[in-house]
C-alpha cells in the first residue's frame, strides 16, 4: 500500500450519497456566461462582439501571454455581453454572455482522427493548446504548458491523479469507471508527446470499481494502476509523486525537477477528445452534493453555466444555505452569488445548510503542534499562523512558506479553530506584492 509521507488527516470522505450515481447530462442553458479567465495565467482577449452569432465549439476568447488558454462557447446562440460578471474566485471577471438558440449547431471545422498516435508530439500539443485544455483537477493550469518542459528537464514518467482524496467529490471516480478506455486513450496521448515509456494511475483505494475499471482498460501497455492509501491529501501533486515513484520534489522545485509530469484523470479525457474528435474543453463532470441540495448526483455541465440553473435542475436547494462551496470542503472557494458560472476547473457543487455551518471565534495558538503533526509537507503551519496574525509576512519566508499546498490539513485539526490557511494566503500574496514592487 501506497501513501504519502506525515500524518495527513482522515476527514469523513462523504462520498457514498454520490459515488455509484451514473454521470447524467443536466438541461441545457438559456444562456451562459463564459469568463476570460478559466486558467492560471493571463486571462483571453475576446475574439467577438456583441450581437454576434457563434456556434458551439467556437473559439471566443484568444489565448495571451507564455501561460494562458483559448475558451470556446459551450452553446449556440448570440453574444447578448461583452463585460465583467461575478466569478467563482470571489471577484468579477471579464467575460461573454451567450443566449442559446437551443440548437447546440457545431462548427464545421470538427476533424477527427482515428490515427491519433502517429502524429508527431508538436501537433498534439497545438492541438491541445487551441482545445483550451486546462487542468480539470482544480488548479487548472494549461495543459500545453506543463508538457512543454525546458530541454534540460528529462520526463521519465507520467502520472494520472485518480485519487480524489476531496471529501464529497465522486467526479473522477465516476469517469474513471465509466470512461476508462477514454482515461487510458489520454494517457498513451500524454505518453507519447512526452517520449516516455513508464505510466502511472494513482487511485485511492476508496474507489474498487475505478481501480478494476482502469486496471481493465490498461491491460497489455505499460500503464500501471497504483492503490493508494485513503489518506487526504493523497492526491496532492508533489505528494502523489512521492506515494507512486518514491520520488520527493525539492523545496520550491516543480514535478518535472524529478523527471515527473502529473495530469489530472479529467484532462486526460479531454486531451482524448480533442484529439481523436476535435472536439474543445467546454463542459465537464461535477459532484453535486450536501445535505442543502434536494438532487445529488454527478452531471456533464456546460462551461459557463450559471450555478443558479445548476440548483434549480438539481429540485432547488434545501431550506437555507449556510454555504454553497465550488469543490470540497477542505480546497474549495464559497460562493458569494448564485449568478457565478461552472469553470473548466469546477469539479464539485457542495450545498450546506445554514443549521450545519458552525460559526465560531478562534482563538490563540496553544502551541498544541497538532497542525505541525499533519502536515503533509511537514512545515511550521503554526508559525505562519502566528505570523499572519502579527501582521509579519516577510518573517515566514525563513519557514519556507511558498512550499505550503493550502490542503487546509492544519486547519482542519486546530483545536482553537484558527484559520490558518486564510492566514498563509495572506502572508503569500503580502510577500508577493512586496516582490512586485521591488521588481
Amino acid at each position: 500500500m501506497w501513501t504519502i509521507a506525515g500524518e495527513g488527516i482522515h476527514p469523513t470522505d462523504s462520498k457514498s450519497a454520490t459515488s455509484s450515481i451514473p454521470i447524467a447530462d443536466i438541461k441545457p442553458p438559456a444562456k451562459v456566461v463564459i469568463p476570460l479567465s478559466q486558467h492560471i495565467g493571463a486571462p483571453c482577449d475576446p475574439l467577438v462582439k456583441i450581437g454576434d452569432i457563434v456556434k458551439k465549439y467556437q473559439k471566443v476568447g484568444e489565448a495571451k501571454g507564455v501561460v494562458s488558454s483559448p475558451v470556446h462557447s459551450s452553446v449556440s446562440g448570440k453574444v447578448l455581453a461583452i463585460g465583467r460578471f461575478p466569478h467563482p474566485s470571489g471577484n468579477q471577471s471579464n467575460s461573454i454572455v451567450i443566449e442559446s438558440d437551443g440548437k447546440d449547431e457545431a462548427i464545421d471545422s470538427l476533424k477527427e482522427n482515428s490515427d491519433y498516435l502517429n502524429l508527431d508530439p508538436k501537433t498534439l500539443k497545438d492541438i491541445i493548446l487551441e482545445a483550451g485544455i486546462v487542468g480539470m483537477g482544480g488548479a487548472a493550469f494549461p495543459t500545453h504548458v506543463k508538457l512543454n518542459p525546458p530541454k534540460e528537464k528529462k520526463i521519465t514518467a507520467v502520472i494520472l491523479n485518480g485519487a480524489e482524496c476531496e471529501p464529497f467529490l465522486t467526479s473522477d471516480d465516476r469517469l474513471m469507471v465509466e470512461k476508462s478506455r477514454e482515461v487510458i486513450e489520454g494517457m498513451k496521448i500524454l505518453m507519447h508527446i512526452m517520449g516516455v515509456r513508464d505510466g502511472y494511475v494513482g487511485i485511492e483505494d476508496d474507489k474498487p470499481g475505478a481501480i478494476e475499471a482502469i486496471t481493465k482498460s490498461a491491460s497489455g501497455t505499460n500503464i500501471r494502476v497504483t492503490s493508494l492509501e485513503k489518506k487526504y491529501p493523497q492526491g496532492a501533486e508533489k505528494q502523489l509523486i512521492k506515494s507512486v515513484t518514491g520520488k520527493e520534489v525539492p523545496s520550491g522545485g516543480l514535478p518535472m525537477d524529478v523527471g515527473i509530469i502529473v495530469q489530472n484523470v479529467g484532462t486526460a479525457v479531454a486531451v482524448y477528445n480533442a484529439v481523436r474528435y476535435g472536439i474543445p474543453l467546454v463542459d465537464r463532470i461535477v459532484t453535486v452534493t450536501g445535505n442543502g441540495i434536494n438532487r445529488r448526483g454527478n452531471f456533464n455541465i456546460p462551461v459557463g453555466t450559471l450555478l443558479e440553473h445548476v440548483v434549480t435542475e438539481c429540485g432547488g436547494l434545501v431550506g437555507e444555505p449556510g454555504k454553497i462551496i465550488f469543490g470540497g470542503p477542505m480546497m474549495g472557494i464559497a460562493q458569494y452569488s448564485m449568478l457565478v458560472p461552472i469553470l473548466k476547473g469546477t469539479s464539485g457543487i457542495l450545498v450546506i445548510p445554514k443549521g450545519d455551518v458552525v460559526l465560531e471565534d478562534f482563538r490563540a495558538c496553544i502551541r498544541c503542534g497538532r497542525c505541525v503533526q499533519a502536515c503533509p509537507i511537514r512545515l511550521l503551519p503554526n508559525m505562519y499562523s502566528i505570523l499572519g496574525e502579527a501582521g509579519k509576512p516577510k518573517e515566514a519566508e525563513q519557514y519556507y512558506v511558498f512550499d505550503c499546498i493550502e490542503c487546509g490539513c492544519c486547519t482542519y485539526v486546530c483545536p482553537s479553530r484558527r484559520p490558518i490557511v486564510q492566514q498563509i494566503r495572506y502572508i503569500k500574496a503580502e510577500m508577493r506584492k512586496a516582490k512586485s514592487k521591488v521588481a
